[in-house]
């Protein structure tokens, strides 16, 4: 399995012949290697309505025909758009051909913002768990610090854990770091920082701030193999 990072949330996994991509905020992202125009996934998940992490999904799974998986709401706004789609909610799992997603608990909002200035809800934020290949990936969306990701650290034994850590809008980096003591997963990556001004934030202090955990910082294009 090859997981790869592309700034803010954007992470992409190959695994079973198939290529996720996890929140494609791609156009507007100062911080990605990426262009959306060279995006193929077979999969799209998302883990809330927000614009900067729904991002390019639409565009992208028009020209690939992308299967977008997230909460129902998300899920049934993209069917409108002509979509393929799966629809799940917190708590619920399916299994795919790729591997097994599972919604797991956020705490934040979701919410799509129009150009002619009209707010859309997309019903509940959620992390990610993906099973695939007897490794388990946990991408924890934009949240704040909650005591039950020890219930999902227990429940799921993590390998790599993807957590934002910019403050203002979700954890900052003192709250991740003990979200990842909670966790427990073998890997922790920092994500959602240095975007924009209210996310700037020093990754090296958060790596700091880990106890009897491996951090590691991706720079966008980096690459871990599990």
């Amino acid at each position: 399995m090859k997981v790869s990072y592309h700034g803010h949330s954007v992470v992409k996994v190959e695994t079973n012949g198939k290529t996720i991509l996890f929140d494609p905020f791609i156009n507007g992202n100062s911080q990605t290697d990426l262009k959306a125009e060279n995006e193929n996934p077979d999969v799209i998940i998302l883990t809330h309505g927000h614009n900067d992490h729904v991002g390019d999904t639409v565009e992208i799974a028009k020209r690939s025909g992308a299967l977008i998986i997230g909460n129902d709401e998300i899920a049934t706004y993209m069917e409108w758009q002509g979509l393929k789609t799966h629809p799940l909610h917190i708590g619920g799992s399916c299994e795919f051909d790729f591997g097994k997603v599972k919604l797991t608990q956020a705490f934040h909002g979701s919410s799509y913002y129009t150009e002619d200035k009209q707010i859309i809800y997309l019903g509940e934020p959620a992390g990610v768990l993906l099973m695939a290949e007897g490794k388990t990936i946990y991408h924890a969306g934009d949240t704040a610090l909650f005591s039950d990701m020890k219930l999902i650290g227990e429940r799921h034994p993590i390998d790599l854990a993807f957590l934002p850590i910019g403050d203002n809008f979700t954890m900052g980096p003192d709250d991740a770091a003990y979200a990842a003591s909670l966790l427990k997963a073998k890997t922790v990556v920092p994500i959602h920082y240095n975007t924009f001004p209210p996310i700037k934030q020093d990754p090296a202090k958060f790596i700091e701030l880990l106890e009897g955990q491996h951090g590691k910082i991706m720079h966008a294009g980096d690459t871990i193999e599990l």
